[in-house]
């Protein structure tokens, strides 16, 4: 072949991409006038209905996310124990339930003066007070250096978080029979009980909260030349405690339910044990009034988390 006939194909060849592309333009320009026409025929958009403004004078109760006066905060607080009262007041006088499952509050308020002249209800109360404290203290210690390796590190979130999201759905009851028997009928299954209950809801929700410090954050930290660690210790943990505080205050009332169960195993004291004890000769109105008690306790303990909350972290919405 000649380089004349060679040139001449080049040539060709060239002139047919030529046509091509000029071709491809032609399209693509009756394309966007076809869509020019459509949209000088799309019939415009009914405007928007006017609406009157906020009212200045609306109450705040009924606002979204406003802060309500220090008087109405209280009266609502205190109404949210009276009106269950009222209606446990208008069942009694009603007689629509026997007092033997329903008791008169001055029945409970007996039975509870009862407890107290006895002493019993203060040994019960220390004992159950103990068990929780000692169990779900250790769920506490446990869970939150694990949380916070897993929402800071997502080697640990990949290594941890499977096995444990698998063993939060374990019931911790359902360990009872085995607990037993590695550690037998003492103190040490009973807490063990608490633990089991607690420790993987806290290391989970605790890494939640780690997780949700903004990336932002860390990167700013690393650019003013922070180390890993000094992050880690003045930026992540600074900022996900009071997400941590919420985490222990929830998993604090769910301790509280499983002291019940634990109290199942051999127990001599506390109130789960007053409680099953009642159950069995119908004392109901010990019943009530040891559930007043367990809800009294842990009402107490919840301001407590919440004022802590509100001093370590008063920049947190």
């Amino acid at each position: 072949m000649s380089a004349t006939d060679a040139s001449g194909r080049a040539a060709q060849r060239t002139d047919a991409a030529d046509e091509a592309e000029a071709r491809r333009l032609d399209d693509e320009q009756r394309l966007a006038e076809a869509q020019e026409e459509r949209r000088g025929t799309r019939p415009d958009w009914s405007p928007l209905p006017r609406r009157a403004g906020l009212k200045p004078n609306a109450s705040p109760l009924l606002s979204l996310r406003t802060p309500i006066p220090a008087r109405w905060r209280w009266t609502l607080a205190v109404a949210s124990f009276v009106i269950p009262l009222l209606i446990w007041v208008t069942l009694n006088a009603l007689g629509t339930i026997k007092p033997m499952f329903l008791p008169t509050p001055v029945a409970v308020f007996d039975a509870l003066l009862k407890m107290v002249e006895s002493g019993e209800l203060f040994s019960d109360l220390w004992a159950t007070t103990q068990r929780v404290l000692l169990g779900f203290g250790l769920a506490v210690v446990v869970s939150v250096p694990l949380g916070i390796v897993m929402g800071t590190f997502d080697a640990g979130l990949a290594l941890f978080e499977p096995v444990i999201a698998m063993l939060r759905y374990l019931p911790a009851s359902a360990f009872i029979p085995l607990l037993m028997i590695w550690l037998g009928l003492g103190e040490p299954s009973k807490v063990a009980v608490l633990f089991l209950g607690t420790v993987f809801f806290n290391t989970l929700m605790t890494a939640d909260a780690v997780r949700g410090v903004p990336r932002s954050l860390i990167d700013v930290s690393y650019t003013l030349g922070a180390r890993r660690g000094e992050v880690l210790r003045k930026v992540i943990v600074p900022h996900a405690l009071p997400g941590m505080i919420d985490a222990t205050r929830v998993n604090a009332a769910a301790a509280w339910n499983f002291v019940v169960v634990a109290e199942l195993i051999n127990a001599t004291a506390g109130l789960g044990l007053r409680i099953m004890r009642a159950q069995r000769f119908t004392q109901t109105d010990r019943i009530f009034a040891l559930l007043i008690v367990i809800g009294l306790l842990g009402l107490v303990i919840d301001i407590a988390l919440r004022l802590l909350r509100a001093r370590v972290g008063k920049w947190a919405a």
